[in-house]
């Protein structure tokens, strides 16, 4: 019997290493071809996305408890122009309103996500269960299945209730696994007979490392060359704890599935004949990607992080690796934990080897022995970090293929920003944009790749972060200077509409057509915008009457 047993696990191995090395990925073959035409398979979902605390706003009211972006946003200098995410979009009161927007659409999803302290206050399930934010959530659920929307809903996206970091320490606390279980089982048990996409975290990587290794987000903490990994471990382990929840109390009931969103840059070699360039994109993949993914699929971290960072570690002197280790329950607890992998991509960057020497400190940024390029004619929409390189958004997916032994693959969020006060809204450079990376992607699912939905990245402008609203990402304009945040159409809503009913690109005379129509339309919203900008500011230059009051 055991013997047996022991011959099972070893041929379950054996079959897991080859299935993730079946296919290679050629790092030398980048065939940055002509546009394609044609369509995506039947049953391609198109949606939008948005996150909790970037736009709904009603940061304390009916009974929500604060974040760690409600603290962070009120420091001063921690945000652009020291803006907030108090009032966003006041998405909270305007779910009605931005599920038309959808439906006008013909969206066929929207990702979104939930705030952990908006019904758990505390964070701590025991404590308290605040049932107007339940409320909330259960009114936006059953309104998107009526408009025949689906709805895929994210756990966590970065507002960590604020006790939770005050008491424990966040995410470099193991007990962070058991509060955000408990939310999950929560969430299953109250929205999982109508969700059936569920997301545990998105993005990671900048929990991780702008949360506690730079200290430019949300909870500001700069812990270099431990805070990361650290938050990255209990992470992981969080996530793989709640797909286990679900698949043992929550699936045969509910038949839903439970992934992951992991946000990636894609690292192209500056010179594909060059051994040393290769192998440094290919450690700008593992530590960003890889990071997160491999241990999901495999059960451990890429050999080439801990090979680097228990390399550097040593030579600082340190007697283990600061990379920590998961032991064997936990890789064996840890591998399998995704049904499908979300890929959050918006950019591209060259890659070249570049030695750091352990006199630099520790640092994430450090232990990859890398530089990162741009080339200076990709276009550059204004935001810092933001080119557009869409040939890079299929070397990823191919790479995913490859990486990860064909899995299923969710697009949850792709799109670009503006750094502009903006008030154009003929947004041709995101019509553009669109185009190429969704044209990108039709190539890798042609060549095989296995994806299954596109989410555009962002239904509206909002918050963004450190950035404050000094960008803006979204298909539909937000007048954050009106009390009402009203929203208005750019024209790569139009553009995307299009998209999105003809499942692709059916002919280049047929797109050409999109593209002028979508910027005709756009001129009557700017008149629209304009209009509602001069009836404001002609109330603001109103002279004040104030009442006046007998003296008693």
């Amino acid at each position: 019997m055991q013997r047996n047993g022991v011959l099972r696990i070893c041929t379950v191995l054996l079959l897991a290493l080859c299935t993730f090395a079946s296919e290679v990925f050629d790092w030398t073959k980048n065939e940055m071809g002509s546009f394609q035409y044609g369509t995506f398979p039947s049953g391609f979902s198109w949606g939008a996305g948005s996150s909790a605390y970037q736009t709904e706003g009603a940061w304390d009211k009916d009974g929500k408890g604060k974040s760690i972006w409600d603290i962070f946003s009120h420091k001063r200098g921690k945000i652009d122009r020291n803006d907030t995410g108090d009032y966003s979009c006041n998405g909270y009161y305007k779910i009605k309103d931005d599920i038309s927007l959808m439906k006008d659409m013909k969206l066929n999803h929207y990702l979104f996500s939930i705030s952990w302290p908006r019904i758990l206050p505390s964070g701590i399930r025991t404590d308290y269960i605040n049932e107007k934010g339940i409320e909330h959530y259960d009114n936006m659920i059953n309104m998107l299945l009526e408009n025949r929307i689906t709805p895929i809903v994210t756990l966590y996206h970065w507002d960590l209730p604020q006790v939770l970091e005050e008491k424990y320490g966040g995410w470099q606390n193991a007990s962070m696994i058991s509060f955000f279980n408990d939310f999950a089982n929560l969430c299953f048990e109250r929205f999982g007979s109508r969700v059936k996409h569920w997301i545990t975290f998105n993005n990671p990587w900048s929990v991780a490392v702008e949360g506690y290794e730079t200290g430019e987000h949300a909870p500001g903490l700069k812990m270099r060359g431990n805070g990361a990994y650290n938050a990255a471990h209990n992470i992981i382990k969080a996530h793989a704890k709640v797909w286990h929840t679900y698949d043992t109390q929550w699936r045969n009931k509910q038949k839903g599935m439970v992934g992951i969103s992991l946000s990636a840059d894609w690292g192209e070699p500056v010179d594909v004949t060059n051994q040393r360039d290769i192998e440094a994109a290919e450690r700008y993949v593992q530590f960003h990607l890889g990071w997160f993914a491999t241990p999901l699929f495999t059960g451990d971290y890429p050999q080439i992080m801990k090979d680097y960072i228990g390399r550097k570690s040593a030579q600082q002197g340190l007697s283990s690796s600061r990379l920590p280790a998961f032991n064997p329950h936990e890789k064996s607890y840890i591998r399998g934990t995704c049904d499908f992998l979300g890929i959050s991509h918006f950019t591209t960057r060259y890659i070249t080897q570049k030695n750091f020497l352990p006199s630099r400190g520790n640092s994430y940024f450090t232990d990859r022995d890398l530089a990162e390029l741009v080339d200076p004619n990709w276009p550059d929409p204004g935001s810092e970090w933001l080119y557009s390189v869409p040939w890079g958004f299929n070397r990823l997916l191919s790479f995913v293929k490859t990486q990860y032994g064909d899995p299923i693959i969710y697009v949850t969020g792709n799109g670009v920003s503006e750094k502009m006060m903006c008030t154009d809204l003929c947004d041709e450079w995101r019509i553009q944009y669109f185009r190429d990376y969704i044209n990108e992607m039709l190539k890798a699912v042609k060549d095989g790749v296995n994806v299954k939905g596109y989410t555009a990245w962002s239904l509206l402008d909002k918050f963004e972060w450190d950035e404050g609203f000094s960008e803006r990402f979204g298909l539909y304009y937000v007048d954050f200077g009106s009390k009402n945040k009203p929203r208005y159409p750019k024209a790569s809503v139009q553009f995307y509409k299009r998209i999105i009913s003809s499942n692709g690109f059916p002919n280049q005379r047929e797109i050409e057509s999109w593209k002028r129509k979508s910027l005709e339309t756009c001129t009557s919203s700017n008149q629209l915008l304009a209009a509602a900008r001069r009836k404001s500011k002609e109330h603001a230059d109103m002279p004040k009457v104030w009442p006046v009051h007998d003296e008693v």
